[in-house]
Formats: C-alpha cells, structure tokens, sequence
C-alpha cells in the first residue's frame, strides 16, 4: 500500500483526492492547503489528515512513498526540491516548471537522489487521443501533413488569481497550449521551429483573457497549428489531422467528436466515418493509476519528465516568438530523451 502526501486542495487537488480513493493499493495519507477547511472536506470519507503546511505534514506523516504536487506552477520547483529527501516517487502537475531551466534543475536533483518524477500530462491518457494515436501507427491516413488544434474556454478561476500574473503561470501558452505541444511531440517528433502571437496585455487591460495561436513545424515534416483561449464561455478542446489517405477529426463539442475519414479506392470515393465515444473512463484516473503501477512494478511512464522539459521547450520558443514577431529555431542537440509513439 502506497502512502500519499497531496499538496494543494484546489482544482487539480480534487481530481487527484478522489482518484486516490478509487484506487486500492494506495492510501491518502494527507493533505495540505493554506485553507483547513477546503483541504479538511476534501479529506472527507478518507485517513487523510490535514495540514496548513508542508512542513507540519512532513514532521508528523511517517513513511511517505508518494508526494503529488497539485500547486500553482511558480511553486513546482520549490517543492519538488523540498519533496526529495523525504519521498522516492514525486508526481507533479504539468508544466513541470515555469521554464526550461527550472525543469532541468528539478530532473537534474531527482536523477541525482535516485527519486522517481512523474509530471501530470494528462492529455495522453485522454480515450480519445489514446486513439488518435493508434491510428496514426496503423497508418490509417497515410503520412501525416497538416495538424490543427484547439483548446479552451473562459479564464481559469484560481486563489488569489495566480493564473492572472503571468510570472506565477507563464500565461495561455504555458498553461494550456503545453497540452498540444507534448501530445503533438509524442505524434510526430522534435521540433524544428516555432512562430507565435498572442494577444498583448495592454489589449486585455482589466480583463482575464487570453489567447495564443502557435505554428510548429517538426522536423519530420508536419506542419500543426494550435490555438489557445482564455476568452470564450464554454471549454472545448479538439484536433484535425490531414494525411494522404484521410482525416481524423475531433471535436469535444460534438455529439460524436472523434472521427475517422479514410480515402476510398478512388479519389472521389465516399468517406468512411468512424465514431469513438471519449467517455470510457477518467483519464485523470488513469494517469494516476499508470503512475502508481510504474512505481510499483518498476516501469517506465508513458510520459518521462523528459516529455515535460520538451514541452516547456517549445512553449518557451513560442513566447519568445511572441515577443520578437520571428520564428524560433529549436536546437534538439542537448535534449534527446523522451517517449515518441
């Protein structure tokens, strides 16, 4: 029975919390959040015992197998350096850091101490992209070409609006576009370069929204557009990926939102629509799941801390692109781990 240490009653806090309490090799242990009484309804119906502080949990907690950091993205590093020496598993929310220097620090002192990191990108254990990339090994479209993307909805609420300051969250492209990239690396590779523009804070004055639209070009080829927004009513992600043999299509929004559109025989054959229902199981179970199976039967995880230190890779290259109006070149030379399909 692996015993957990959560961090952060919040959004993502939850998830997790109720998670842990369906799976049954795992016990929550505690809980800690500034906020007692939050972290003290979370802990309902569980042993968990709260804490207002990390250090009061980690004095009075014994034998601590796993710390899962459900914290605002500024406070990732300080914590996954404080969790070192006290657990061998830490499991953190993406982004793993708010630049790629943070991120490496934090694999760097892991590898260093012999403890295991797992960063919380859920999107691949979503069905329905778990499925997008069985088709694309299949060949189903043929050579991929052109990808588009979206995702988003209306600002995040938050405490104390921390993913309102863009130095405590990096902003949209940080935040939310991080999904795509690391889901669009496992698919098609390293990135060759980036082009970026996003709405300006000065046009937002006042206002909690946000919006990006990244081009990435793979070295591999593809070519993908993903746009990001914090400015609609309504959340909703979806991907459209065009080979030369057919279409995958996805869409959240729709009744059936993933479908598959191959070529006939004949370039004017009819399309053969395919559609996969996305609500098989929780993904955010299943990531949990995968990652408590990792530690205990010693394997490896579908997404490395490498993965992450990619992704915030490219999102670092598309901010930059944002702030200068060029295109961003990646060099791959120094960061080669990770896992592609």
């Amino acid at each position: 029975m692996l015993k957990v240490l959560l961090l952060g009653a919040g959004t993502m806090g939850s998830v997790h919390a109720r998670a842990y309490k369906s799976l049954g090799n795992v016990e929550l242990i505690g809980i800690v959040d500034r906020q007692e009484a939050k972290a003290g309804k979370l802990s309902a119906n569980t042993s968990a015992k709260v804490f207002t502080s990390y250090e009061e949990a980690v004095a009075k907690l014994n034998a601590i197998d796993v710390i899962d950091i459900c914290l605002p993205t500024h406070l990732h590093k300080e914590y996954v350096m404080k969790s070192i020496g006290i657990a061998r598993n830490i499991i953190c929310e993406k982004p793993l850091g708010l630049n790629v220097t943070e991120a490496g620090d934090m694999i760097a002192a892991c590898e260093k101490n012999n403890v295991r990191l797992f960063v919380g990108h859920v999107v691949r254990f979503f069905p329905e992209y778990k499925r997008i990339q069985s088709l694309l090994k299949k060949g189903s479209i043929g050579t991929p070409a052109v990808v588009r993307t979206t995702r988003g909805g209306a600002f995040p609420r938050a405490w104390k609006n921390w993913y309102g300051d863009f130095e405590k969250s990096g902003g949209l492209i940080l935040d939310l576009l991080i999904h795509d990239f690391d889901f669009l690396r496992a698919c098609f590779g390293n990135v060759e370069r980036v082009y970026a523009k996003k709405l300006n804070r000065e046009d937002a004055v006042g206002e909690n929204i946000d919006y990006a639209l990244v081009t990435i070009r793979f070295h591999s080829g593809v070519i993908a557009h993903a746009e990001g927004t914090w400015a609609h009513q309504g959340f909703s992600y979806g991907i459209e990926i065009a080979g030369t043999k057919g279409i995958i299509d996805y869409n959240s929004a729709k009744n059936a939102p993933l479908k598959h559109r191959s070529k006939g025989k004949k370039m004017d054959g009819a399309a053969v629509e395919v559609p996969e229902s996305p609500l098989a199981s929780s993904p955010y179970r299943d990531e949990l799941k995968h990652f408590i199976d990792c530690i205990v039967n010693g394997k490896d995880p579908v997404v490395t801390a490498y993965d992450a230190l990619h992704a915030i890779e490219i999102a670092m290259a598309a901010l930059t692109s944002c702030e200068t109006g060029q295109p961003v070149t990646l060099s791959t030379g120094e960061l080669t781990r990770g896992n592609e399909i």
